[in-house]
């Protein structure tokens, strides 16, 4: 049974289409996540788009391949740009600290900011409590969108262990910060003085002692005030976590899986597409990286490795026939005399280059088996494949050269 190629992923519609106003590239880590938001958006630029990249990738590739020094909270243009079109690029790397910090500065009077943002509790929170990269991210992308400064925002997520963090991550802070656990915490600064001491003492009289073991009684008064300080700030969290799902899932935001053609990534990518669907976002398909090709496909990993052993055998036959044979005069210098029988030095090479090809044959047939597995499962998505370059992508004319394969899209070799 032949298994029906998936249809084909044509990104430059995607980017050229007015009505996308938020592309989102998500995959599990390793699989390239950084190097396609990047060439989606120097393409999109150079085809007459104002781009915005948000990147929340720790390695600081995409300023490296843009050519810019750092890359910061605030969106820096990008040079080296082709503006005739008419477009443009910025960048940008979250500062999820910077961000959260921005949110209380403006949902907050300056006394009360003052008062939050010198808070040991915010400060822990803000720096790497479970889930405040991806929310702030969500945060990030909502402000841009709402300054409609940009035709078309390209989010990288997050690197994580699992690429649904992105979208669960911002539920998790809110209902933490929406908990029982902190409404229990602000009460008594709600009812204040001594009588909102003493309603802690009575109403957390069976856990006072075993939070204090745990988290000590000065951070448990620096939660307690962090609470009481955030108090007019925590609907605002829900509030603008729905709004920006909701955005998520608007016809102008279009999802981008992306995989390398592996067991793990590839399932991690099927595992994606489900969610997706059962959120109701938009996926406008899967990008598959580093497929491997050859030149000559058609010379299979059998016939190569048959080939080799040929000559192979020729050669262990020749020196056998050569030691039989009639040896030449010992060299001037002392050296043993030579063979007449040795096999020739490009036979010996054929044959190592055609066990390289049979194990490249080899890693091609693996990657065709897991692209057919995902497109059993998933016979609806389209697919672009962007066959893996020789050296890493370090510069514009590499993410131009991604962009290209993107806008490809067919099979490698096809």
């Amino acid at each position: 049974m032949t298994l029906e190629a998936a249809p084909p992923l044509e990104t430059d519609p995607l980017l050229d289409d007015p009505g996308t106003r938020i592309v989102v590239c998500c995959g599990s880590g390793g699989v390239g996540k950084t190097t396609t938001a990047a060439a989606l958006g120097v393409r999109a630029a150079e085809r007459g788009r104002k781009v915005v990249v948000l990147t929340i990738d720790p390695a600081r590739r995409l300023a490296q391949s843009m050519g810019i020094a750092s890359l910061d909270n605030v969106p820096r243009r990008v040079e080296g740009i082709d503006t005739a079109p008419g477009g443009e690029l910025h960048a940008m790397m979250l500062d999820m600290k910077r961000t959260f910090d921005e949110v209380v500065e403006a949902h907050a009077d300056a006394e009360r900011s003052r008062t939050i943002l010198e808070n040991p509790f915010y400060q822990s929170l803000s720096a790497g409590f479970a889930g405040t990269q991806e929310y702030m991210a969500m945060e990030k992308l909502g402000q841009l969108r709402a300054r409609d400064e940009w035709d078309l925002i390209i989010v990288d997520t997050p690197p994580s262990r699992s690429a649904l963090d992105f979208l669960d991550a911002p539920k998790r802070l809110g209902s933490f910060l929406d908990g029982k656990f902190i409404r229990m915490l602000m009460a008594p600064a709600k009812i204040g003085g001594r009588a909102g001491m003493k309603f802690l003492n009575v109403g957390m009289s069976m856990m006072t002692g075993t939070l204090s073991k745990l988290m000590g009684t000065q951070l448990l008064r620096d939660v307690q005030t962090f609470v009481a300080a955030m108090d007019t700030t925590f609907g605002g969290f829900r509030t603008r976590a729905d709004a920006t799902y909701r955005l998520l899932q608007a016809p102008g935001t279009a999802f981008l899986v992306v995989a390398a053609p592996e067991r793990d990534a590839l399932r991690e990518a099927a595992y994606f597409v489900e969610r997706l669907a059962a959120e109701s976002m938009p996926l406008a398909g899967l990008v598959l990286n580093r497929v491997h090709g050859s030149g000559a496909a058609q010379l299979g990993a059998e016939r190569a490795l048959a080939a080799a052993e040929n000559l192979e055998e020729s050669r262990i036959v020749d020196r056998a026939g050569g030691q039989a044979g009639s040896r030449t005069p010992e060299s001037p210098d002392g050296d043993s005399p030579a063979v007449e029988g040795d096999s020739d030095p490009a036979e010996l090479l054929a044959a190592g280059l055609l066990r390289l090809h049979a194990e490249r044959m080899q890693v091609l047939a693996r990657e065709q088996r897991m692209r057919d597995r995902f497109t059993a499962l998933h016979p609806e998505v389209a697919v672009a494949e962007v066959a893996a370059l020789p050296g890493d992508v370090h510069d514009l004319d590499g993410l131009r050269a991604i962009g290209n394969r993107l806008a490809t899209g067919s099979p490698v070799g096809a």
